[in-house]
């Protein structure tokens, strides 16, 4: 489900900021991007996402912005490394023949000249750790909001399902008189006798095969599942997967039974219909 949420707050020793992007995948998917200072809280970030979210394909990435008093209190000269590099560099200036100022930016480069102390961060890791909690609320209010959309355009599309199924069912008496009529025809034609209700049995077969009551019942009950799933207070996507695919079924059955075009050209309307859904539900957590 496609989201996004951010969250920034001062911290102890600077300034966090948390930004959480989900896109759609049909399991859980968490990639943290954490400084190395902060690596170690990867696997709590892990476990409480798994906690709030079941699906989703989710990028996790966390900002520390040091105070810059902070930086300059932490870098420190090694006074002993940089007299023997002074001394060094006059012995070679001496052996020369001559004598240069030492270059200070090449000495800087040198390795260890500059000291940088690490700060103890434990109190900004429980802050990005409250902080991370208030983004993921804000993470899962928007894919809330986006959940309400697509649970009414669903309905919407469950609604259209519903009527092409009424529609069909108008059209079965039309279909069997106008299948009784073509065998009557068909009769006529041969000139032959005809055992006495040979006509009749003819028919129920033929009527059995192209019945398609069992199915506009089988996609009744599936539509009306579905609107009550959609009202249920939990993660429902997977449950929408399948019943995605037993409307497709049924609506498969349906065209392959076409008597009249007026039911097929519904047959094709309801897969279009499903279709429509199987994307969105692809959304649904």
């Amino acid at each position: 489900m496609t989201a996004y949420a951010q969250a920034t707050a001062p911290s102890a020793h600077g300034q966090l900021t948390w930004e959480l992007r989900s896109v759609n995948q049909r399991y859980l998917d968490v990639s943290p991007r954490l400084p190395e200072d902060f690596r170690v809280l990867e696997p709590t970030v892990r476990q409480r996402l798994k906690e709030r979210l079941a699906r989703g394909k989710v990028e996790v990435s966390l900002r520390f912005q040091a105070d810059s008093a902070m930086a300059g209190d932490r870098l420190k000269v090694n006074h002993e490394l940089a007299r023997a590099l002074v001394d060094a560099h006059d012995e070679i200036a001496e052996l020369a023949g001559g004598s240069a100022e030492p270059d200070l930016v090449h000495l800087l480069d040198w390795p260890g000249l500059i000291e940088q102390s690490r700060p103890d961060l434990e109190e900004d890791r429980d802050q990005a750790l409250a902080l991370f909690d208030q983004a993921v609320d804000a993470l899962v209010d928007a894919r809330e909001r986006e959940g309400a959309a697509i649970a009414e355009m669903l309905g919407t599309r469950l609604a259209g399902m519903q009527r092409e199924a009424e529609s069909v069912r108008g059209h079965l008496p039309e279909i069997r008189k106008a299948l009784e009529q073509r065998f009557r025809d068909r009769l006529a034609a041969l000139e032959a006798p005809v055992e006495p209700g040979r006509l009749e049995q003819e028919l129920v077969l033929q009527l059995q095969k192209l019945d398609v009551d069992e199915e506009l019942d089988r996609l009744d009950a599936h539509v009306a599942e579905l609107n009550r799933v959609l009202t249920l207070d939990e993660p429902v996507g997977r449950r929408l997967d399948f019943l995605m695919q037993e409307l497709n079924r049924e609506a498969n059955t349906l065209g392959s039974k076409a008597a009249l075009a007026e039911i097929g050209q519904a047959a094709v309307e309801l897969k279009v219909l499903i279709e429509q859904m199987r994307e969105q539900v692809q959304n649904v957590e």
